[in-house]
C-alpha cells in the first residue's frame, strides 16, 4: 500500500511541476513576443536598447482567473485618455471574479474605430487599476486585451499576468484611455508588467 500511495504522490508531484512549468514557460513566451512587437510597430516609443529596462512579475498562476461573463446593452462613449483627448468606445460586457479571496468586476470595453479595421474586428480592451499603481506599477494603470472569441459559454479566462503598461508609462505623445472608475480593483494585483525603470520620454502628441 505503501508502495502504491509512494508511486502515486510522485506521479501528483510531477504532474503538478510540469504544469507550473508549461505555464511560466507560456507567460515567458507572451512576453518575448510582446517586447518584439515593439520593434515591429512604427509607433512604438521604445527601441531595441530600451527594452532591458521593462520589468515583470514571475509568472503566478493564482491571477489566471477564470471569469462569469456578462454581455451589456450600451451606448457608445467618449473615454478620456491622458493627452486631454477621448476615444469612442462601448461598454461590451463586465468580467465578475473573485482574485486574492475577493470578488471582483471589471468592464470590457469594445473601440468603434478598431472595430471597423478587419486585424482588429474581435479585439476588446480591459483598461483597469489596482493597489500597485503608483508603488510598483505604472500610477496610470494597466490593460488587458482580450478577443470576443475569448468569450465562451459565459465565461472567459482572465489572465493578469498578461496586463500591460500603456504607451504613455515610457513616453509623452500618446493618447492612452484613463482606466474608468469602475474598474478601480480594490486589491494588489501582483502580476503582469511593472514600472518601467528607464527616465520617462518626453515628446509630443502622435
Amino acid at each position: 500500500m505503501k508502495v502504491v500511495f509512494s508511486t502515486l504522490f510522485t506521479v501528483l508531484v510531477a504532474a503538478f511541476g510540469s504544469q507550473a512549468q508549461t505555464f511560466t514557460e507560456e507567460t515567458n513566451q507572451y512576453r518575448n513576443h510582446y517586447k518584439e512587437e515593439f520593434l515591429r510597430s512604427e509607433n512604438s516609443p521604445l527601441k531595441a536598447a530600451d527594452l532591458s529596462y521593462l520589468q515583470f512579475y514571475e509568472p503566478d498562476s493564482t491571477y489566471r482567473v477564470v471569469a462569469r461573463f456578462e454581455k451589456a446593452k450600451s451606448k457608445s462613449f467618449e473615454m478620456p485618455t491622458y493627452s486631454g483627448m477621448n476615444k469612442t468606445y462601448v461598454k461590451y460586457g463586465v468580467l465578475k471574479f473573485k482574485v486574492n479571496g475577493r470578488r471582483q468586476k471589471l468592464t470590457v470595453y469594445r473601440s468603434l474605430s478598431l472595430q471597423q479595421l478587419a486585424k482588429y474586428k474581435d479585439y476588446l480592451f480591459v483598461p483597469f487599476k489596482d493597489k500597485t499603481n503608483g508603488d510598483e506599477t505604472y500610477g496610470g494603470g494597466r490593460y488587458i486585451d482580450l478577443k470576443t472569441t475569448d468569450l465562451k459559454d459565459g465565461t472567459c479566462v482572465l489572465d493578469f499576468n498578461k496586463a500591460y503598461n500603456p504607451y504613455c508609462a515610457y513616453s509623452s505623445g500618446y493618447n492612452c484611455p484613463i482606466p474608468p472608475l469602475n474598474n478601480h480593483l480594490a486589491v494588489a494585483v501582483t502580476a503582469g508588467e511593472k514600472n518601467f525603470t528607464k527616465q520617462h520620454h518626453e515628446a509630443s502628441i502622435k
